[in-house]
């Protein structure tokens, strides 16, 4: 009994040893700055006096009444509002046609998901430069005839905030079609085959059979595409800064922006926010749809 109970004990203490390495790096690099970030927010510090100017949730009070704050919150609910009406169905709609037999479907493919593979410094600075004032894009609308659609497309309080979209889309949108084609390819072809020989028409075919299939497909992506855009940064700062008049800002540059101002405590409060807000969204995405997913596929289901 005891060489059993030995024998029992070894594989989860391989498996603990296993597992360490990669929970201490999680445990340093994740878990102790997020306590941290919490700690910090309690205070008001500048991250050189000592932690001794405990102000409770003063900071979290700050942040909500900070119009340019609550401004950039809408700005990240906008473009959650803008990536699952537009960016989304139009990935949807390129990994649907991508799936056809088509000529050059490959080549098509790769240049689609190419952007993705780009750097949000590169996508910036190259977007910065095409939508600047007698940019590539102005250049282009005048080429055609179309000169009066010319906009100030980054320096336009306006017009920032889509332009931004625009490029985010552009960058995004091929990595979507790509998780969607994979969920097209698992879905099998005999389905389709037998609602054609039922005399259904390929919107009926595409509507009763494709989509529900490819729907735990979509809402992965949807769940992607919002904790993304609740975090989006490093593509914004680099193209305008948040600006102008903080008409592009979202709650990661309103973050960076006072952190380089030495409002550690300050910063610290937006963080805890944002970590809250990406935490509330992965919860429900749990609770409501992946357990739904997931529902029936066991050995019982």
């Amino acid at each position: 009994m005891g060489s059993a109970s030995t024998l029992g004990r070894a594989p989860v203490v391989t498996i603990f040893l296993f597992l360490l390495p990669a929970l201490a790096l999680y445990s340093v690099f994740v878990l102790y700055p997020i306590v941290q970030s919490a700690r910090y927010s309690l205070y008001d510090w500048n991250g050189l006096e000592p932690l001794d100017n405990f102000i409770g949730l003063d900071n979290f009070r700050r942040a909500f009444h900070d119009p340019i704050f609550r401004g950039a919150l809408r700005h990240n609910i906008v473009i959650i509002v803008l990536s699952v009406t537009i960016q989304i169905p139009i990935a949807l709609g390129l990994a649907v046609l991508l799936n056809q037999k088509l000529r050059g479907r490959a080549v098509l493919r790769t240049l689609f998901f190419a952007p993705y593979v780009l750097s949000e410094v590169a996508t910036g600075v190259v977007w910065r430069q095409i939508l600047r004032p007698d940019g590539l894009l102005d250049q282009g609308l005048d080429a055609v005839g179309a000169g009066g659609l010319v906009q100030e497309w980054l320096a336009n309080p306006q017009v920032v905030l889509y332009s931004l979209f625009f490029v985010i889309s552009w960058k995004y949108f091929g990595f979507h079609m790509v998780i969607m084609l994979a969920g097209l390819q698992q879905i099998p072809k005999e389905l389709a085959e037998a609602a054609a020989i039922d005399g259904a028409s390929g919107w009926k075919t595409f509507r009763y059979i494709t989509l529900p299939l490819l729907g735990p497909t979509i809402r992965v992506s949807l769940f992607l595409s919002i904790i993304g855009a609740l975090q989006l940064f490093d593509l914004v700062w680099v193209t305008t800064k948040g600006g102008p008049i903080n008409a592009s800002s979202t709650m990661a540059t309103y973050l960076y922006d006072n952190f380089r101002k030495g409002l550690f405590g300050y910063a610290s409060a937006v963080s805890v926010v944002i970590f809250a807000l990406s935490l509330v969204v992965a919860l429900l995405y749990l609770r409501l749809v992946m357990r739904r997913d997931l529902k029936g596929t066991g050995p019982g289901g």
